[in-house]
């Protein structure tokens, strides 16, 4: 509720003085989230115990992505708020708006770390952090992006709900081992999404997200006391 109700008062901020912003500064401060994204995933990557595991996963996760085209459904859902919920002149920048926010609200450890925390019942100080910045984001999104931004607040609801549900039942099914090598397959999808703000090489995003489920089941299998390999 915290990080949705950020997400949705950053986009009405920007939709409300985006206008009014120039364009060279909405570019400039998406760059520099740009280079910090990029950073926070770099900084979860380097944290591996075995750069082997989030790669295979990763790359295992990515063709499972393409097989069931995650990213082109999530741009006809896209595709399908814009034209219920937005006029035709918005073009791509609905769409884009819509899945970049998403993905980069969502896809990460703060957010499975979040989810974690809030299940516990303890006070939820890693989503209040992470809803601030990304009430502070959306502001910039929904200004370059248009409303399309501001509908990400229902995946943040969707996504970050249900992992909070079932928080304490993720917590256990994770040790450290599996923990620390799922966060460094979350900081490679980060480190996309940090490439696509900086316009550097533009990634299938929602590809990436079955990495996220794959590598810590490797590592279960390989790497685990009482996994299948062991």
């Amino acid at each position: 509720m915290i990080n949705t109700s950020t997400v949705l008062v950053g986009g009405g901020i920007g939709l409300v003085i985006g206008h009014r912003i120039p364009d060279r500064v909405r570019e400039l401060v998406v760059q520099v989230i740009g280079l910090v994204t990029l950073a926070l995933g770099i900084s979860d990557v380097i944290k591996t115990h075995n750069m082997v595991f989030p790669l295979v996963g990763m790359v295992i996760g990515a063709l499972i992505g393409e097989a069931l085209r995650i990213e082109d459904r999530l741009v006809r859902l896209g595709e399908m708020l814009k034209n219920r919920f937005a006029s035709n002149n918005t073009d791509g920048r609905f769409v884009s708006g819509f899945v970049t926010a998403s993905l980069l609200f969502c896809v990460g450890p703060l957010t499975i770390l979040g989810a974690i925390q809030d299940a516990t019942g303890n006070a939820p100080q890693l989503y209040i952090i992470k809803g601030s910045l990304d009430g502070f984001m959306t502001v910039i999104f929904a200004a370059l992006y248009g409303v399309g931004a501001i509908f990400s607040a229902a995946s943040v609801f969707v996504v970050q709900g249900t992992l909070t549900l079932f928080g304490t039942r993720l917590d256990v099914l994770l040790d450290d081992r599996m923990r620390i090598e799922l966060f460094a397959a979350g900081g490679l999808a980060v480190m996309a999404i940090g490439l696509n703000l900086l316009e550097i090489k533009k990634i299938r995003l929602g590809s990436l997200l079955p990495g996220l489920v794959v590598t810590p089941i490797l590592v279960w299998i390989f790497a685990t006391p009482g996994g299948l390999w062991s």
